[in-house]
């Protein structure tokens, strides 16, 4: 990202004053300079009289609340942006709306493109199931289409798309007229999405950068791999990232590793870690987590797709090399096994070099005490999404029909993990869910079980600060002197100080707390309205003076 200028060639200076800017440097600061693509200073408007005449430009916040930008830890950007701009099934209320859909679309589309949409959910529908391949058929004009699941563990084809996959009766999660997994949805999907030209390709990865800078999202954790999504995906996005602003894109390739010629072919593609969404099991939604117990609602325990063994080697290679590792692991069997692994690999290589690359594990959703504790002593960080619980938890959700209610209310267990000293970092999983981060912030602070709850201090600092440390930068994502100069200014009404206990919501307006304040996020209050995003000093988005 190349910072602003002045015509000399010096880093341009850009005062913000008459705000209220969020800093634990000072809580009582009103401005801020920067300088280039760096905070400067922050201060009071006293102080900000003297450097007025000094700046490049000076910005009248009006009472704006100006706070670090945030960091969606987990997000697939092309699939999020073919859903801005594509065939969302979300708000589909039932099987004949979603049918409608699917045929309003493939007659708009180019007859020679194969169709793709995202985001059906039977277990919302009355109906409660997904439409036939006769019905998905006759919707899609006999054309090729690929509908994945809400959660993206599962998938929809008609006909003309699984004649495009040879052998796909063969392969492990096939079902005549049933939703695809496994292998078979992974085949499917790379049959789909190989598809994609460049251009369609990257209007789909703009369309997602533009949606997450309106968000006030400064940076992007792209969760790339071989059964997600493809090595030129992950290329052509770091690439477009490279040369037009926006948020910053951090790259994980979910490909496991067994020897140093695997971890260089992963540094060449531009990856941080050989990290993400490199599974250990599915889904609870199409019950493919994998779990100690079977699920309530169907028979079966669901899927494991890799051992314990398989999972030392990985990390075990990636941290002889420097490399972060990761794992998608929902299910208590599979962070189970995850956790197993990298025991393991840490007796080989030794526990201080494991914990020192804070490997990851995405999701992490059924979890014991003992499985906590097993987080924390592996140094491991937890990324994680709070709208899961917001969508389908609660003693009515998706969750608790998988489940039954007492082991759902055992789901995301945000505030043992905080109490722990699991580092957490917050993201989307978008297309999955939105990307909303104070709408993520809200959910993690009013969980629908309340003994899972924690502080919207807590909850925003995991959704910006906790991205950074998550890859390794403790530097970012926050604003003080010295720090990227990556934030976003908010419209948002009055600012209230958390109490410390977060086991209640106690909230204080008095300025002698000390503490920097954050917007009232009750549910059913308006949520702050973004009104500029800036990364690296530079504006990726822009409503200020409207």
């Amino acid at each position: 990202m190349t910072p602003r200028t002045t015509s000399d060639a010096r880093p341009a200076s850009v005062l913000l004053r008459r705000g209220e800017i969020h800093s634990p440097a000072d809580p009582f600061a009103t401005a801020m300079l920067v300088t280039g693509d760096r905070v400067a200073w922050l201060g009071s408007e006293a102080a900000a009289d003297a450097l007025a005449d000094s700046a490049d430009e000076t910005v009248d916040l009006a009472g704006a609340l100006v706070t670090p930008a945030f960091t969606d830890a987990h997000v697939h950007t092309t699939a999020t942006g073919l859903a801005l701009t594509g065939l969302d099934l979300g708000e589909a209320p039932d099987l004949d709306a979603a049918l409608a859909a699917v045929a309003a679309y493939a007659e708009g589309r180019p007859a020679d493109e194969v169709l793709l949409g995202h985001g059906w959910d039977a277990a919302r529908w009355p109906e409660r199931r997904p439409p036939g391949r006769a019905e998905l058929d006759r919707a899609a004009g006999g054309r090729p289409l690929y509908l994945s699941r809400v959660d993206a563990h599962s998938a929809l084809a008609t006909t003309a798309l699984l004649d495009l996959v040879p052998g796909i009766a063969g392969r492990a999660g096939w079902a005549e007229d049933q939703p695809l997994t496994g292998d078979a949805h992974h085949a499917v999907r790379r049959a789909a999405y190989g598809t994609l030209g460049p251009r369609q390709r990257a209007e789909a990865q703009r369309a997602a950068r533009n949606r997450a800078a309106a968000q006030g999202i400064g940076a992007l954790h792209e969760c790339a791999g071989p059964e997600i999504s493809s090595e030129e995906d992950l290329v052509a996005l770091l690439a477009l990232t490279d040369a037009e602003p926006g948020p910053r894109v951090i790259g994980y390739w979910a490909e496991a590793v067994t020897d140093p010629e695997d971890v260089r072919r992963i540094r060449e593609l531009g990856a941080l870690g050989a990290a993400g969404d490199l599974f250990a099991d599915g889904s609870l939604g199409s019950h493919t987590a994998h779990l100690c117990r079977p699920y309530a609602d169907a028979p079966g325990t669901g899927v494991a797709h890799l051992t314990a063994e398989e999972i030392a080697t990985h990390v075990a290679v990636c941290t002889e090399a420097g490399l972060q590792a990761g794992f998608h692991a929902i299910g208590d069997a599979a962070v189970d096994t995850v956790l197993r692994g990298t025991r393991a690999a840490a007796e080989r290589v030794g526990p201080d070099r494991v914990r020192a690359l804070r490997h990851r594990v995405e999701h992490a959703e059924l979890l014991t005490d003992a499985l906590i504790g097993e987080l924390v002593a592996l140094g491991m960080t937890a990324s994680v999404q709070p709208a899961f619980d917001a969508t389908w938890g609660g003693p009515d959700g998706m969750y608790a029909a998988r489940l039954g209610a007492e082991r759902a209310a055992a789901l995301n267990p945000f505030a043992a993990l905080a109490r722990a000293g699991v580092p957490l970092a917050f993201g989307s999983d978008a297309p999955v869910t939105p990307l909303d981060p104070w709408g993520a912030v809200r959910a993690a602070a009013h969980h629908r079980t309340p003994a899972h709850r924690i502080s919207v201090r807590a909850a925003f600092t995991a959704h910006t600060r906790g991205g950074w440390r998550a890859v390794g930068r403790d530097d970012a994502g926050v604003l003080v002197p010295g720090a990227p100069a990556d934030y976003a200014v908010w419209h948002t009404g009055e600012l209230l100080v958390q109490a410390p206990d977060d086991r209640v919501a106690r909230w204080s307006t008095d300025p002698r707390s000390g503490t920097p304040g954050l917007p009232d996020l009750t549910p059913g209050t308006p949520l702050p309205e973004c009104q500029r995003t800036v990364v690296g000093g530079q504006i990726v988005y822009d409503r200020l003076n409207e």
